[in-house]
């Protein structure tokens, strides 16, 4: 089995706002932060992280502001804005409602039907 797991769509902006909801994070460190928290299973390419970050500040769930790096450079710091929360929490719940209802359906014996 790969090591990474493909990304359902949708789901990139969720973990993106989960991973800022943690603490302020520049791009990069978004990256590494899914890539942690997911214990090396997602792996979230940078061709696909910057666009959604884009459009997650652009909807107002985040907010940015320049900043220094760790190794001393300049770098856009994202942040989780009130109605990022409440996205987050709108997005996790579908996620856990459809997840139960797709558990319900690989656990479906022959009998059952």
């Amino acid at each position: 089995m790969d090591k990474q797991l493909d990304l359902l769509q949708g789901t990139l902006d969720m973990l993106i706002l989960k991973a800022v909801s943690l603490g302020p994070l520049h791009g990069y460190g978004i990256l590494l932060r899914i890539q942690q928290i997911s214990k090396d299973r997602l792996e979230i390419q940078q061709g696909s992280l910057y666009p959604a970050l884009y459009r997650l500040e652009h909807q107002g769930w985040i907010a940015s502001e320049w900043g220094e790096s760790e190794n001393k450079r300049k770098a856009k710091y994202y942040t989780l804005t009130a109605a990022g929360k409440g996205r987050l929490q709108a997005e996790t719940d579908n996620w856990n409602s459809m997840a139960d209802v797709i558990r319900g359906i690989l656990g479906t014996k022959p009998e059952e039907v």
